[in-house]
């Protein structure tokens, strides 16, 4: 009778883990918090991953996305950290993950979440205005080293973080030093540059292909380990697949920002494999995957251990970068 007993527990577990079998599911409303404000690429996918969840009826409950920036997105992360064991809060991140707390020593590591799945990196881009005579990286960092320290215009979003670290790596590699001016949006600083208030940026591709198609801007090139794979012509010449890396150019910088959900620490592995699944079906409508063609992101998404060891690395990788660069949080 007892081994009969067993036989059956044994195969009701392995049921409730069999492919297509959610062990577990919402019973209420999911709230989905962004840790920065509305309109950027970090609510701007939230807002897609919520509207093709209701589109498509891939879940039973409602999702809501909630914009905490306050603090640099500090707002967002000890919310979620705070809300340890709750299946029904999820979070995207971006390196505000890594460069919050570095930069302003708020108590919150990444440690604190439960990693669930990559959705995407965020490519960038080193911009300058179109009307200008530089046509490689190699031409515009020359150009900004024989000027003389602080006489070229770096704009970016925010202070210690991503625009800026990035800026303070090309100066590492290369001897040329920037004055770094802070905007609050991508949108903003793309403005700045048009307008000739800035002589550089390192957008995201998003923030500034309006201008770029409009004949305002030029993108010198893009900060990754290999082009970019989109092939369709965004300007009447040039496609995001024709930008070359600034590696090849001569500029030995790399950088990809994180695109990922996390959840609260704490939670079970059939909720974490609830969200798993979701995200899987939401990669594979129309409406995600020209979401990543429009924004030129970079595709790659992991999951499990393979995601949580690479956000593990990615945080090391920021100590060294901020460390370098003068930006850690002075105890």
């Amino acid at each position: 009778m007892k081994h009969s007993i067993r036989a059956v527990a044994a195969l009701a577990a392995a049921f409730a883990f069999a492919p297509g079998v959610q062990a577990w599911e919402p019973n209420k409303t999911v709230e989905f918090i962004v840790p920065a404000g509305t309109g950027g690429r970090a609510d701007q996918m939230a807002r897609t991953i919520q509207g093709i969840a209701a589109k498509h009826s891939l879940m039973k409950q409602s999702m809501v996305v909630i914009n905490k920036s306050g603090g640099a997105g500090a707002e967002g992360f000890l919310d979620v950290k705070n809300a340890k064991g709750d299946g029904h809060k999820i979070i995207i991140t971006l390196s505000n993950l890594f460069t919050t707390p570095l930069a302003t020593g708020v108590p919150f590591s990444w440690k604190d979440l439960t990693p669930v799945k990559m959705m995407a990196l965020d490519e960038f881009v080193l911009w300058v205005n179109a009307e200008t005579s530089y046509k490689s990286a190699k031409d515009y960092v020359e150009a900004a080293k024989k000027a003389g320290p602080g006489k070229f215009k770096m704009a970016g979003t925010g202070s210690r973080q991503e625009d800026q670290i990035i800026t303070a790596s090309i100066e590492q590699k290369t001897g040329a030093k920037f004055t770094y001016i802070p905007f609050k949006g991508g949108g903003d600083v793309a403005v700045q540059l048009v307008g000739k208030h800035a002589d550089s940026t390192v957008n995201n591709p998003i923030e500034a292909v309006a201008h770029w198609r409009g004949g305002k801007l030029r993108p010198l090139c893009v900060f990754d380990q290999k082009p970019m794979p989109y092939t369709a012509k965004v300007t009447e010449k040039m496609s995001w697949g024709d930008i070359p890396t600034c590696k090849s150019q001569g500029l030995d910088v790399d950088y990809l920002m994180l695109r990922g959900i996390f959840m609260p620490g704490g939670v079970k592995p059939d909720q974490v494999q609830y969200y798993v699944e979701l995200l899987k079906k939401v990669q594979q409508t129309p409406e995600w995957k020209n979401l990543m063609e429009q924004g030129a992101f970079n595709t790659t998404s992991l999951e499990g251990k393979q995601y949580a060891e690479w956000v593990a690395k990615e945080e090391q990788r920021h100590v060294q970068l901020m460390k370098a660069a003068g930006f850690l949080h002075q105890k």
